[in-house]
């Protein structure tokens, strides 16, 4: 596909016209898709704002009334309304990612006008939100009106329907007033638990078709996860209050009814909800982080049992995003089964440990992805998200990260990094050699590679967040001595790091061996500030060398598999489009078969068979198709397992680097010490140099090092003149 897209430009004749009336007919293909997607997105958000008013109930009621007569009764009916568009919408995004596929990027070009991006523009810098751009400040605002809006109809009908009921009492009007409010809090709750499981689908469709990657969307699932809890805490708690006004608390909260709502198990799935959203406040996050990660397992826990609570027909308003939730944590569930042997490890001289990973040829991933890492060695539940550090084009056969030690588990994994080379010594020696065995999830990134939609690139690092501009580095070195599409030409890289032993992370890129005389193509500038120290800890003229405290070879390793998300879109679409059709099936089978031939009218248990369905066509349909999905993916393997080991040989254990002796003895940098970025003069110079043109400003590192960036860029843009840059905030932190 590459090799065909740099080649294009020299098509001439029939097949330069072939080719222009098929990017014709793709874009045709994709507007139609966009504007499908935007009516259907529409529709669902206009109906869930209307929904709180009386005209919005009717509406509803009319068309459920629509739908009637279908095996699927009532829950079927509000599925398709509330739950179905977003399911409508995954499908069609299937067809645009597919359509699409590398074109969405090889066709774009520098914009002849640099222009201000609602996603890129930074509006709030400092709060509780932390960085938030023009787009996401409008989502919160949307959030916000709509809570307000729903509060404020529903509390009209509240007090039309105590009219109608000729409540006189004081007392019971109060008592009324409560538990409707309560009720309608936990409506409002229902429609924020709709889009809550959506952010945190990692290999979403959704996602990918807005172009945002899990790392950044799990503030999303926060900001929501805050949101929920405290409407269905209110939720709950005026009930106990206006359960305590009438005498009968107790029996209340014990109450599990067959026909209507269980109390008892809206109690358990609050107390669980409860549970994670203490220990996933910042505080207790930072102090235990397992506590935060085990006890966020009670997911489970509190989806099954909200079900029981509220029913089949009330649970299918929201169950949309928590199906396709559930299609994604299944396949991650495959993916991770299979174990990957590290190829090599080894730890600079600042503790960073780095890991070399096996991967098949097939699967694809860009410079800004991510990964999950489980090591066996270390801890069977686990799991830790890492940038990769390599580009795709480094090499087919394998992935590189780097891990800082920041905690307990990777002084572990420094250590048993340090302790196997000793077992490597006496492997060599006859004796058994001890491997470090790995299981990975990912990797996850973006869409599309924003770093090569920017002519003009600034990317800011704090300490190991230089890994993934390493990786960008070598994709871009790669892309232009091979003479792919590649818009960058001016890259500055802006690191802070606290001690100069953190320098050799440099070591991971070699420059001149991959694009010789890349500084007559790209204009490279590495500008380095070590904090803590105030002089050069050697002499003048003596570079800091790299070197490796451990190498860990493996014997012929076990590549990552390739059951991702935002791997091969057709078997990823097939996977989401066939369970989703399994699903309806199979709920439609068990409706005509079961609930309604021995006339089923429990609400928990039918509750309970509507999670079962979704479980078991993710399970039969899903599994079927993940099947056949790894049987492709063996057979693509064994085609490439011959090639592994020159591979491996040649680029994963040659880590002595010419061209970082280059960067570190001056040739492409400039080391400050005892100094931090003064971003309001470095953005001040790059307006005076680059002038009119678009700068994408790429962060990763501390929070309050991206927040000082897009405090600058903000500041930036709003005072620019007429012929200054605009700058673009990006970011590429990631904190769970």
């Amino acid at each position: 596909m590459d090799q065909i897209s740099a080649k294009e430009p020299l098509l001439s004749g029939d097949g330069g016209g072939y080719v222009k009336k098929r990017d014709v007919f793709v874009l045709l293909v994709k507007w139609i898709l966009k504007i499908v997607m935007w009516v259907i997105f529409v529709s669902w958000v206009c109906l869930i704002f209307l929904y709180p008013t009386q005209f919005g109930n009717q509406l509803l009621e009319n068309l459920i009334g629509a739908t009637e007569g279908t095996p699927f009764g009532l829950s079927g009916s509000l599925f398709m309304l509330l739950s179905g568009p977003i399911l409508a919408i995954a499908f069609l995004a299937i067809a645009f990612v597919i359509v699409c596929g590398e074109e969405q990027f090889h066709q774009k070009n520098s914009p002849r006008h640099p222009s201000v991006r609602l996603w890129t523009f930074p509006v709030i810098v400092d709060g509780p939100f932390g960085v938030v751009s023009a787009a996401e400040f409008i989502g919160i605002l949307l959030f916000i009106v709509y809570i307000v809006w729903a509060t404020y109809a529903y509390t009209i009908r509240n007090l039309s329907l105590i009219s109608e009921w000729h409540v006189t009492s004081y007392i019971d009007t109060s008592i009324w007033m409560i538990e409707l409010t309560g009720l309608r809090l936990g409506m409002i709750g229902l429609f924020c638990l709709a889009f809550l499981f959506l952010p945190i689908t990692r290999g979403s469709v959704l996602l990918r078709l807005i172009d945002i990657p899990f790392e950044h969307a799990t503030r999303y699932h926060v900001w929501l996860g805050h949101l929920t809890m405290l409407l269905f805490t209110l939720h709950g708690l005026l009930y106990i209050i206006g359960w305590a006004m009438r005498g009968n608390l107790l029996h209340e909260i014990l109450e599990w009814k067959d026909v209507g709502i269980a109390n008892l198990a809206g109690v358990i799935s609050l107390l669980a909800g409860l549970i994670m959203w203490v220990t996933s406040l910042p505080g207790v996050r930072t102090w235990n982080f397992e506590l935060f990660f085990y006890s966020h397992q009670l997911y489970v826990v509190f989806i099954l049992f909200f079900a029981f609570h509220v029913g089949d027909f009330i649970f299918s308003m929201a169950a949309g995003g928590i199906f396709l939730y559930m299609l994604d944590r299944f396949l991650r569930f495959c993916q991770s089964r299979k174990t990957v042997e590290v190829i090599s490890a080894k730890c600079l001289p600042c503790g960073t440990v780095e890991l070399v990973l096996s991967k098949p040829q097939s699967l694809r991933y860009n410079a800004l992805s991510f990964v999950f890492l489980q090591i066996r060695e270390l801890s069977w539940l686990q799991w830790h998200p890492f940038s990769v550090s390599s580009s795709p084009l480094d090499g087919k056969h394998h992935l590189s990260i780097l891990i800082k030690v920041l905690g307990k588990w990777t002084e572990k994994l420094r250590d048993i990094t340090i302790n196997r080379s000793e077992a490597g010594i006496a492997a060599a020696q006859g004796q058994p050699n001890l491997k470090i065995t790995a299981s990975v999830e990912g990797p996850y990134g973006h869409q599309v590679p924003y770093h090569l939609m920017y002519e003009n690139l600034i990317l800011v690092a704090g300490g190991i967040g230089i890994s993934p501009f390493l990786a960008i580095l070598s994709d871009i070195l790669h892309r232009i001595n091979e003479k792919r599409h590649c818009l960058p030409k001016n890259i500055m890289v802006i690191w802070a790091v606290k001690r100069s032993n953190e320098l050799p992370l440099l070591s991971s890129i070699d420059m001149e061996s991959i694009c010789p005389y890349f500084s007559e193509k790209l204009d490279l500038e590495i500008h380095i500030y070590v904090t803590r120290e105030t002089d050069p800890p050697l002499e003048d003229g003596i570079c800091h060398k790299a070197t490796s405290s451990s190498i860990v070879p493996s014997p012929k390793g076990c590549g990552m598999s390739v059951l991702v998300g935002t791997g091969d879109n057709i078997w990823s679409g097939l996977y989401i489009m066939l369970s989703s059709i399994g699903f309806v099936v199979i709920s439609g089978l068990v409706d005509a078969y079961y609930i309604n031939k021995y006339s089923i009218k429990s609400w928990w248990y039918k509750g309970l068979i509507f999670i079962a369905c979704m479980v078991a066509s993710t399970l039969v349909f899903g599994g079927c198709v993940v099947a056949l999905w790894h049987l492709w993916e063996m057979k693509f393997r064994a085609v490439d397992e011959e090639k592994e080991d020159a591979i491996k040989a040649d680029k994963v254990h040659n880590n002595e680097k010419v061209g970082y002796n280059k960067i570190l003895c001056g040739e492409y940098h400039a080391i400050q010490y005892g100094a931090r970025p003064n971003f309001k003069e470095i953005f001040g110079s790059i307006s005076k140099r680059w002038g009119y043109v678009d700068v994408g400003v790429i962060a990763c590192g501390p929070s309050t090092l991206g927040a000082a960036v897009a405090g600058e860029i903000r500041s930036q843009n709003f005072g620019r003149a007429c012929d200054d840059p605009v700058f673009h905030y990006h970011s590429h932190s990631f904190e769970l």
